[in-house]
This record gives structure tokens, C-alpha cells and sequence, in this order.
């Protein structure tokens, strides 16, 4: 076995749902994408043509070595002749999700709330995250405020899936 899985806790698997009134980056319209950054680890979803609340429903799976290692959220505007521009940018804050994993829960019933997370000035959060037993999986839906930028949100949803040792 390779010495990078044996270091890999588990894959944390992020659905980049869509986004919700980002600024307008070109004349009229922006052409997003989101950027997941962990590390030297980065992961992006496709682009979306001139739309501020664009649809992504798109899986990003990261290999998560080290849970207090930050996961940032970037979201660019696709530019053709010119450099990407930066749309806004959001930290994820993993450690309460990873902790609940951590927690070994089995056979909840459905929709069962684990924790419930309230948005701060260090977190990004929107509005309430709640960590959720869901068909046999803890799964965690969150709306972040991006930063350095007038508005826009994007939401997402975290879900563990462990790495098998031989």
C-alpha cells in the first residue's frame, strides 16, 4: 500500500450545489466556477456562462490528510483574453464535521441532527448548519458568505466516505 493512503484519513466528498447572487464580474453577467482548495490540493467545477446564480450540483472529492489544514472555497469569473477574476472566497470549516464522524454513530434514525452549527465571524456560515444522520451517512449542508466581495453565497454539502485498509 502507498505511503499517501496509508497517511489519508478518509475522502471528503463536496457537492458544489450552486451559487446565489454573485456579483456581476463582466459588463452584464459573470461566468463562474469554484475553486477547493486544501493545501497543494485543488479541485474545480465547470463553468457556468453568464449567470450570477449558476447550478453546479457538482462532486469534488478531496483526500483529507490532516483535518486541521483549512479547505478554502474560491469562486472565479472565467475571462477569455484576460487573467480569472475572483469572485469571493469562503472557508470551510471541517473540524466540527470531522469530529461528529469521529463519534462513530451507527443505525440513527433518518434526518436525526447530530450538532447544530451558528454562523460567526470566523466561519462564513450563512445561517444555521446542521451536521444530519441521512440514509446511513453524516452529511452537512452549508450556505457560505463569501468574503471580499459586495455579495453572493454558495451552498454545498460535505459527506464523508472512508478509505478502505487492507
Amino acid at each position: 500500500m502507498s505511503r499517501s493512503i496509508e497517511s489519508m484519513l478518509g475522502l471528503l466528498k463536496i457537492r458544489v450545489k450552486r451559487g446565489i447572487n454573485l456579483v456581476v464580474s463582466d459588463t452584464f453577467s459573470s461566468d463562474p466556477y469554484v475553486v477547493i482548495t486544501q493545501g497543494k490540493q485543488k479541485l474545480k467545477t465547470k463553468v457556468v456562462n453568464n449567470n450570477c446564480n449558476p447550478v453546479w450540483n457538482e462532486d469534488l472529492t478531496l483526500p483529507i490528510r490532516d483535518t486541521n489544514i483549512p479547505v478554502h472555497l474560491t469562486v472565479f469569473d472565467k475571462d477569455t483574453f484576460t487573467g480569472d477574476d475572483k469572485m469571493g472566497e469562503a472557508i470551510i470549516d471541517i473540524r466540527p464535521y470531522m469530529e461528529s464522524i469521529k463519534m462513530g454513530l451507527e443505525n440513527l434514525p433518518n434526518g436525526c441532527a447530530i450538532k447544530k452549527l451558528q454562523p460567526t465571524r470566523e466561519n462564513c456560515l450563512l445561517d444555521e448548519s446542521g451536521i444530519i444522520w441521512n440514509n446511513g451517512k453524516i452529511t452537512q449542508d452549508m450556505a457560505l458568505k463569501l468574503r471580499n466581495v459586495e455579495s453572493g453565497v454558495v451552498e454545498i454539502r460535505l459527506e464523508w466516505v472512508d478509505v478502505l485498509r487492507v
